[in-house]
């Protein structure tokens, strides 16, 4: 994970937040360590016991006002009593207010920075979270291809050459969409996995005697997304005579992925079978089992009731032959 400073925050989310430095340019080097946000508005008031001095602090307008209230001299002691006391990360004051005087001249003195955004507060704070949540987010990069059949993340793995990106482009043939292929980039947010595209390969892929291709171009727009959440992988392995495969459905494996469990289905590979089509119908089962219906249950429970039945037509000839 890059390193995050409140200089790299500002140029990126310039625009987005509509941000303007008020305090001097030394301050931008600090650094962001944690994706959290605090409002300082205790701390201000004197309360320090439990003050988050390592966030980001946003000064929203009920800081702004409380320190109007107080004297210049208070309100320079309570801001002097924080900033001597913890290394603190930054000010952003929302609604386009403008903090005291003391605020900015104390901020100079220990190199913090003061930024001002147009935002109002709890747009502002939803939007830093957003980008910071994502900026610290967990990640790995591995080697797999990452479509989006029928509205669900598919991730394909298996061995090289085994043939994802021949499948993968046979969906997309199909009306189904390409966020990843060779390397598929994950990030964990919160409880969920989200792919996208590594970006110098973009939506590039490579078939073997062909070569590269640009998806985008060739299918168009429609094919492509940028990035997808995972919820189920799909393993290819080559097919094998002597191999245990599953056959009804009712024990579903799962594989950790940042510590996020997904479904995970081992499709065995032979000539002249449509691996393409059976992903369509993984997608659709997905689909169906997350609206509650799950085909291998119902099938089970229909074999057995209808032994239930049998038996209990087999105690009740017993009996009357007693």
């Amino acid at each position: 994970m890059n390193k995050l400073t409140v200089e790299i925050l500002f140029n990126l989310n310039k625009k987005d937040f509509t941000l303007s430095l008020l305090s001097a340019k030394k301050g931008l080097k600090k650094q962001i360590t944690t994706p959290e946000l605090s409002r300082p508005g205790l701390a201000l008031a004197g309360y320090l016991d439990t003050f988050a001095h390592d966030r980001l602090q946003i000064l929203g307008e009920t800081e702004i006002k409380y320190l109007k209230t107080l004297s210049p001299s208070k309100r320079y002691d309570a801001i002097k009593k924080i900033l001597s006391q913890f290394d603190i990360t930054g000010f952003i004051v929302s609604k386009g207010m403008y903090p005291s005087k003391e605020l900015i001249f104390l901020a100079d003195e220990y190199n913090i920075p003061v930024l001002q955004s147009t935002l109002t507060t709890i747009n502002l704070y939803h939007g830093l979270n957003i980008f910071l949540q994502d900026w610290f987010a967990p990640s790995k990069s591995i080697h797999a291809t990452l479509v989006d059949v029928a509205g669900v993340g598919i991730l394909i793995t298996g061995k090289s050459g085994i043939g994802k990106s021949e499948c993968a482009l046979e969906l997309i043939s199909r009306g189904h969409r390409l966020i990843a292929d060779d390397v598929v980039n994950i990030k964990k947010r919160i409880n969920i996995i989200m792919g996208e595209a590594n970006k110098k390969i973009g939506h590039f892929m490579e078939i073997r005697g062909i070569g590269l291709l640009d998806i985008e171009k060739m299918f168009g727009i429609r094919a492509i997304r940028m990035q997808k959440r995972i919820e189920t992988q799909v393993e290819l392995i080559p097919w094998r005579h002597n191999m245990d495969y599953e056959r009804i459905g009712l024990k579903e494996r799962f594989n950790r992925i940042l510590d996020v469990g997904i479904p995970i289905i081992y499709l065995p590979v032979s000539p002249g079978k449509s691996i393409a089509v059976i992903i369509e119908v993984i997608a659709m089962n997905h689909i169906l089992k997350a609206y509650g219906y799950n085909a291998a249950e119902v099938f089970n429970s229909k074999i057995q009731e209808e032994l239930k039945r049998k038996e209990s037509v087999r105690k009740y000839l017993e009996t009357d032959k007693e």
